[in-house]
């Protein structure tokens, strides 16, 4: 065995042979950054120091990628006057190259010149919205053909694109609301013929998104025609597809807001419902984020057969979307309309919403709070997310990808 041999071992060798090394992987080049920020700073928080390795791993909003001390910088959000963001030969910045290896320039991460896949154990990639959520970033861990939370390139991309997303609902029969889909270009080349398009289909209220985002980025309650054009031009700033949904509940009724957190791989497991009371018209990015007037109530106050409804729904959505790990599925509820003798003239309606395959991730988010209510509290979620990471890896191993 040669020097240079024996070094290039020494080098990639895992300095704690009994933990598992994580990276935490959290920013990201999203109109969703700062939520990420959130949810990664409260996972380093409570992650279990004495069975992991923790590797924080930032992304800033230019797509620098960081580590060490300039990515718990970036998890402060002091990212402007901060020299360890400057690119220099004493950043501790990482490059990517074609072959998925990283590299870092000074303190090593993976190693001089060693691999992603030999760095880490599992990575888990705390990124919302756009290149962390929509199967970009997935893409990357399968060509460094390591362990990762959360589902893959397909289930990734097909959570993220709203339009395709409910396609699939609506091919496994799941119930939704009725809905439009424009592109960014049809909006602007012809916005009379988009309005009598959706005013064909649906009636007010509507919302309009963004098709490729979460959070509730970019996302209007329209009320009437004079509000349409506003909105159709925001979320357009977002994204080049655009989905109009019809609202749920009519004047002057509010539908519940109701969602489940689902957790595993192929034999997934659905958590208590919750419900989400806005502190706004809707819950909308302020009212998530910003303000504490939104109530969430865990369990959700329904029958046991809406609850199994739900939660069976909730399950078809996951696999519908070929999810792993994890997802948050929305759903609406439309209320019972009574007659004027207080009997219940229609019954009231459940309409899947949508599925978010990265939900927020802070210990006073949904998606922790569901399962903590369901008997498994935050730490060790995060244990079991690992797990199914390492273990969807594992079974990918039984696929042959060349031939002999």
């Amino acid at each position: 065995m040669t020097k240079q041999t024996k070094k290039a071992k020494k080098q990639t060798r895992k300095p704690s042979p009994n933990k598992l090394r994580i990276g935490i992987l959290f920013g990201g080049r999203s109109g969703e950054h700062e939520v990420s920020l959130l949810s990664a700073a409260s996972i380093l928080k409570a992650i279990d120091q004495t069975k992991y390795e923790v590797i924080p791993i930032g992304i800033t909003k230019q797509g620098q990628w960081l580590t060490s001390s300039s990515a718990q910088h970036l998890l402060t959000g002091n990212t402007k006057p901060a020299p360890a963001l400057k690119k220099s030969a004493s950043s501790k910045s990482i490059t990517l190259n074609a072959s998925a290896d990283l590299v870092q320039g000074s303190t090593a991460l993976a190693q001089q010149n060693g691999s992603l896949a030999q760095s880490l154990d599992v990575i888990f990639p705390v990124l919302h919205g756009t290149f962390g959520e929509d199967g970009t970033i997935q893409g990357l861990f399968e060509l460094a053909d390591i362990a990762y939370v959360g589902s893959g390139v397909l289930g990734s991309a097909t959570g993220m694109d709203k339009t395709v997303m409910k396609q699939l609902f609506a091919a496994a029969g799941l119930p939704q609301t009725p809905h439009v889909n424009l592109l960014r270009s049809e909006w602007k080349s012809d916005a009379k013929r988009c309005i009598k398009r959706i005013e064909k289909k649906l009636t007010y209220p509507v919302f309009v998104k963004p098709a490729n985002l979460g959070s509730s980025v970019g996302i209007s309650k329209v009320h009437d025609r004079s509000e349409l054009a506003p909105a159709m031009d925001l979320a357009a700033s977002f994204d080049r597809k655009l989905i109009i949904e019809q609202g749920v509940g009519g004047p002057g009724s509010k539908p519940r807001e109701l969602e489940v957190a689902v957790l595993g791989n192929d034999s997934p497991e659905a958590s208590v419902v919750g419900e989400i009371v806005p502190g706004a018209e809707f819950y909308d990015y302020n009212a998530k984020y910003h303000s504490d007037a939104s109530i969430p109530i865990i369990p959700a106050q329904l029958s046991k057969s809406e609850s199994k409804q739900i939660r069976e729904m909730a399950i078809a959505a996951f696999r519908a979307c070929d999810c792993a790990g994890l997802a948050r599925v929305d759903f609406l509820m439309e209320p019972a309309v009574k007659n004027k003798k207080g009997r219940e003239a229609k019954p009231a309606r459940i309409y899947l919403n949508e599925i978010n395959t990265m939900p927020g991730f802070t210990s006073i988010s949904m998606y922790p709070k569901l399962w903590e209510a369901s008997g498994l509290p935050y730490q060790q979620l995060i244990n079991r997310l690992i797990d199914l990471a390492a273990e969807r890896h594992q079974e990918k191993q039984q696929t042959t990808f060349t031939r002999v």
